[in-house]
């Protein structure tokens, strides 16, 4: 099936006993067993509910993978991703990395002797960058907020050389636009908030793999940390599943015409989107991906003020997400990435004039008027 189909058909009816369309809701806790010596598929929720099945089911096809595991968030199934490392071990990640991520790293790697470090551009790495205690390396690509590219095909082969583990986080793309299975990478990370929820009501994580190895301890670290989602999110993000591609085109759409009035625009000092940093990049990007997603930032011109640039807006919330039908911008420095230092910032070039967009699915001409009339409340005299 194409994705379009898949998305909508990927739990055919013969999945339940009653052939429902919509997949059943099963909120019990636990499951009664026939006798000591049959024990069913489903026995405590925690560890299996057939609502989750469908939904990881699903996922797992929309990926083209064997195996999709669903957290209660995109932060404890990046941290599952994190518990396949050991003491000694040393993680890589781009540098200019979610905020949150950032801080599960600087302050969790410490206390179990796991190092780490943030690297400008990794597709600069080398097989002689990759020394002996390297065993994973952790990609955004588009990065937030800044949509750094990383050449998902060239980072896998070289560190499947030395047996490196590579995890991307896929969020700002989704299977849809980029399969980073299929590109190479070991694990594949989405904060399902955002795009397969597509409506800001279900906060989910979603894992995806092919291989049985990681499967079995992702599964554990699952269970055992307890970060499962519970079953009506799971019902409901299948119900968000169902229209990403419609949602996500038009997104994207959005967000070529909206960058058609940054590019030129005198209030706009400098504008961010997937291949934007580059010649390199923008051919990478193109090669790995069918399009350059929904979120674009930028930093507003010497002569605007950022509070009252988002004061004036009348459709875009102010607010740390992204994802959603709705249409968001947030400060990065303050929200999204406010566990990064001044210091820390002012390095990877994310500034206090800086803004992130995350473009919904409202009419074009209704959003760039109302940037247009934000830049002009926003000028100081």
């Amino acid at each position: 099936m194409d994705f379009e189909t898949l998305v909508v058909q990927g739990i055919p009816p013969e999945d339940n006993a009653l052939h429902a369309v919509v997949p059943p809701i099963y909120l019990t806790t636990t499951f009664a067993q026939k006798s000591l010596e049959e024990f069913g598929e489903y026995q405590y929720t925690r560890g299996a509910n057939p609502t989750r099945t469908a939904l990881e089911k699903l996922v797992a096809k929309i990926e083209g993978s064997e195996f999709a595991f669903a957290f209660a968030t995109g932060m404890s199934a990046t941290a599952a991703f994190f518990s396949l490392f050991k003491t000694g071990d040393k993680i890589l990640l781009n540098s200019n990395v979610y905020g949150g991520t950032y801080a599960y790293v600087k302050k969790t790697f410490p206390k179990y002797g796991i190092d780490y470090a943030l690297i400008d551009d990794l597709n600069t790495l080398t097989e002689s960058d990759l020394t002996d205690n390297v065993r994973g390396i952790f990609i955004e690509t588009p990065s937030n907020p800044l949509l750094r590219v990383t050449d998902i095909r060239k980072i896998s082969a070289l560190a499947h050389k030395k047996g490196i583990l590579v995890g991307i986080d896929n969020t700002f793309l989704t299977p849809y636009y980029q399969s980073c299975l299929a590109l190479g990478a070991d694990v594949g990370i989405y904060s399902a908030t955002k795009y397969f929820s597509g409506h800001a009501d279900v906060t989910a994580g979603l894992i995806t793999t092919d291989r049985a190895d990681l499967a079995e301890e992702l599964r554990f670290e699952l269970i055992n940390q307890g970060a499962v989602l519970s079953p009506f999110d799971c019902y409901s993000l299948i119900r968000g599943i169902k229209t990403l591609s419609v949602r996500f085109d038009k997104q994207t759409e959005n967000t070529i015409g909206i960058l058609e009035l940054l590019k030129t625009h005198p209030g706009v000092s400098k504008l961010y989107y997937a291949g934007s940093y580059s010649e390199e990049e923008k051919k990478i990007q193109e090669s790995q991906a069918r399009g350059i997603g929904a979120v674009i930032s930028f930093d507003l011109a010497e002569g605007y003020c950022p509070n009252e640039f988002v004061k004036a807006l009348k459709i875009f919330e102010l607010a740390p997400s992204l994802g959603g039908v709705e249409s968001l911008i947030e400060h990065v420095a303050s929200m999204s990435h406010r566990s990064f230092s001044p210091e820390e910032r002012a390095a990877l070039g994310i500034v206090d004039s800086q803004l992130r967009l995350a473009i919904g699915i409202e009419s074009l001409k209704d959003l760039t008027e109302d940037l247009e009339q934000a830049f002009e409340k926003a000028k100081k005299s």
